[in-house]
């Protein structure tokens, strides 16, 4: 059985599979996602969905990351930091069972395990401002104990 970080790594290999090499997302998921995962059937299904909803989603998401990196641009940054972000912003929208520090931190080892050696700082500070804004916004939506997150801030 393989760890949510195994296959937040699977969803990775797989948009990367999909951004650079243009193939369809039915084959990347026969050939990443199930191959990598040993068709864990959880695992599976949870990787399949967030690398589904991270392609289809994709220009959503670049206009939410556009909007928190200053001075720059989403097809600038580094490849695998972009994909992060992707996935890391459609966990935050699309999975009310996953608590956002889980998933802001999954992203930060992500990155430091697969971008440069700054990325985790990057991906950490771009996150926290996804987040704060899509709080404001009323975008993020968790359910369950210990998922809803209470704060003084407004």
């Amino acid at each position: 059985m393989s760890n949510r970080r195994e296959v937040r790594e699977a969803v990775l290999m797989a948009a990367y599979a999909e951004e650079i090499g243009k193939n369809p997302v039915q084959e990347i998921k026969k050939t990443v996602i199930q191959q990598k995962l040993n068709g864990d059937p959880d695992n599976s299904h949870f990787a399949e969905k967030s690398f589904y909803l991270t392609v289809e989603n994709k220009e959503e998401y670049d206009n939410i990351i556009s909007e928190h990196i200053n001075n720059w641009e989403v097809n600038r940054l580094a490849i695998i930091d972009k994909l992060i972000l992707r996935i890391a912003v459609n966990e935050l929208l699309n999975f009310e069972n996953i608590p956002t520090k889980v998933t802001i931190n999954e992203a930060i080892e992500l990155a430091k395990n697969f971008s440069t050696r700054k990325s985790g700082k990057f991906v950490n500070g771009i996150l926290d401002a996804i987040l704060s804004d899509l709080n404001k916004k009323g975008r993020i939506v968790k359910k369950g104990r210990g998922l809803v997150e209470t704060s003084d801030k407004k």
